[in-house]
Formats: C-alpha cells, sequence, structure tokens
C-alpha cells in the first residue's frame, strides 16, 4: 500500500476510486466499503484510495467531547494495509484545515492530488467547515470536475441489532465489557497497544505476576473488568494471558485511573520496556474489592483457569 501525505502527488499515472472518512478501527462497515472501492476500480483500471485523517477530526474541532479512539494512526494504516487498498492518502487535519471550504477540499484532494474517477462516501456523508458539504455538493462538485459520486448505505449489524455498523456502536459495546459485540463489529478482536512498565509488583508477590501496559489516555479501553485474550511480544511471539483492567479497589480506595495488567500464562520473562499489544476477547467477570489477599488468590487461581479455557 502506498502511503501519501497531504500536498504530494499520487505518483500514480490512473486515475482514482476514492473513499473518505476518519475509518477509526477499520470495523467490517468500513470494509465493506473499501471491498466495494477495490471492486470498482479493478473494473475501471482505477488506483483504490482511501482518504483518511492523521487525528480524528473531533479532537480538533471540538476536543471537549471527542472520542477515544480504537485504533491509533499506525495501526489504522496496518489494518488499512491488510484490506487490498493500493493507497491511503493522509490529510493532515488541525485548526486551518478544520476551516477549510468543502469546495476548496475536493478540488486539492479528490480533484488536483488523487484525479477522481469515483467517489464512495456513506449517504450521510458531510465534509468540511461546519460539515457544509455533503453528497449534493459532492456530486454537483462531480459535474464540474469530471467524477462520479455514489453514496452507499451503512452497513447492518451482522449480530441482528437495528443499526448500523459503526464506531460508536463498537466504543459503545466496549464501555459496557462487550468484548465479543465489539470483535464481530470489528471483524477480529479489540486491541490495545502500549509499553510495560514498572508496576508496584504486588502481582508476583500473589504468585500471579502481570505486566502493566501503560495505554495512551487518548486511546479507547473495554469497561474495567476481567478478560481473556493474548499478549502479542515486540518478537511477534503471541501468549495466552488473563487481563485485569481496573482500580484494584481492595488495594486503593480512590485509584485516579484504570490499569491494564496482563498475566502471561505458562510464562516468566522480562518485558519492561516492550512495545506490546493486548487482544480482548472474552469477559470473565466485573471488577470487585475482594476481603483480603487468600480471597483474591482464589479468585485469580479461577480467573486463570477460565482465561486457559477459552484461549
Amino acid at each position: 500500500m502506498h502511503v501519501i501525505r497531504d500536498n504530494q502527488p499520487s505518483n500514480s499515472a490512473k486515475r482514482s476510486v476514492v473513499t473518505i472518512g476518519a475509518y477509526d478501527g477499520v470495523h467490517c462497515g468500513h470494509q465493506a466499503v473499501i471491498g466495494q472501492v477495490r471492486k470498482e476500480a479493478q473494473q475501471l483500471g482505477c488506483q483504490s484510495v482511501v482518504v483518511t485523517f492523521d487525528k480524528h477530526p473531533a479532537s480538533v474541532v471540538r476536543p471537549e467531547s471527542a472520542p477515544k479512539l480504537l485504533t491509533d494512526l499506525d495501526q489504522k494504516l496496518e489494518l488499512l494495509q491488510q484490506t487490498g487498498i493500493d493507497a491511503t492518502l493522509i490529510v493532515e487535519f488541525n485548526r486551518e484545515r478544520s476551516t477549510e471550504d468543502p469546495a476548496l477540499f475536493v478540488k486539492r484532494v479528490l480533484v488536483d492530488t488523487l484525479r477522481a474517477q469515483v467517489v464512495v462516501v456513506g449517504e450521510d456523508f458531510h465534509f468540511g467547515f461546519n460539515r457544509g458539504g455533503n453528497v449534493a455538493m459532492l456530486r454537483e462538485l462531480g459535474k464540474q470536475f469530471d467524477f462520479q459520486v455514489e453514496p452507499v448505505k451503512l452497513i447492518a449489524r451482522p449480530d441482528g441489532v437495528e443499526e448500523p455498523v459503526s464506531s460508536t456502536s463498537i466504543r459503545r459495546a466496549l464501555a459496557g465489557g462487550q468484548v465479543e459485540v465489539a470483535n464481530t463489529l470489528l471483524g477480529r478482536p479489540f486491541e490495545a497497544r502500549g509499553v510495560v512498565v514498572t508496576g508496584d509488583k504486588r502481582g508476583r508477590t500473589l504468585g500471579f505476576p502481570t505486566a502493566n501496559v501503560e495505554v495512551p489516555n487518548a486511546m479507547c479501553l473495554p469497561a474495567d473488568g476481567v478478560y481473556a485474550g493474548h499478549f502479542t511480544r515486540e518478537d511477534g511471539s503471541v501468549h495466552a494471558c488473563a487481563i485485569n483492567l481496573g482500580r484494584r479497589p481492595t488495594f486503593f480506595e480512590h485509584a485516579d485511573h484504570s490499569l491494564l495488567e496482563a498475566h502471561l500464562l505458562d510464562f516468566d520473562d522480562d518485558l519492561y520496556g516492550e512495545h506490546v499489544r493486548v487482544t480482548f476477547e472474552h469477559f470473565l467477570r466485573s471488577e470487585r474489592k475482594f476481603d483480603g489477599i487468600e480471597a483474591i488468590k482464589t479468585q485469580l487461581q479461577l480467573d486463570v483457569a477460565a482465561a486457559r479455557l477459552v484461549s
């Protein structure tokens, strides 16, 4: 996949079939749209392109209420590459870009950079300053600049719930601890990325050493609780794990934030400083306060056994 930075030429002699969006999560709805883009590009002899942003637009336009991210830019690009798309154009989104006239955006990105022949967007697509651009405006600009616009219906959820697949619905499922639902909508297990940092080493004294993974604050995480999943090291090795995500109420009355602790099954090695990936695959139980150390040890044994059973 060729990555094009804002204001760079595409370096392709071909015209483009393009889709535009934040593409946070690159979920199964996104994948279906990209599949349509790739199919049409092949039929027309064009390059297939996703136009996305270096940061979520809401983090610039309304930072106080911007959603937590399902994927950072690096992971988003990895996932887009897996779709087989020919190229991704990354728009640098800042305060200046947030006030850009929609028609100027179309001319600059779709026409001058990508030479769009077809633009595929959701039927409720809006873009540009104050979301002033929409499908009707795109169609008018298409007449002027020689491209077609194909609005597509949002993809229905595969689990039968009567709403489209969306990043919002995935965040809502994660907020409820419903990682299995979120994973269905994503089309893969939800993954958190971070660096293993030094903790209070209490897990080791309990007989269950954990890797404390520091996840950037901008990233989305599931609800506090205990989960089963997998832990991927920098060397690519994958280990089944039991995950505790929470504020450890047995030891702290008012912790400032939730901590992600992963206990790797059948593993004992130094992980400090590694950039790792943790997938959440099964919800095991909610976080709760215990009466003492022995009660915690007993429950940890049950959690590890449950994680082993589903890994």
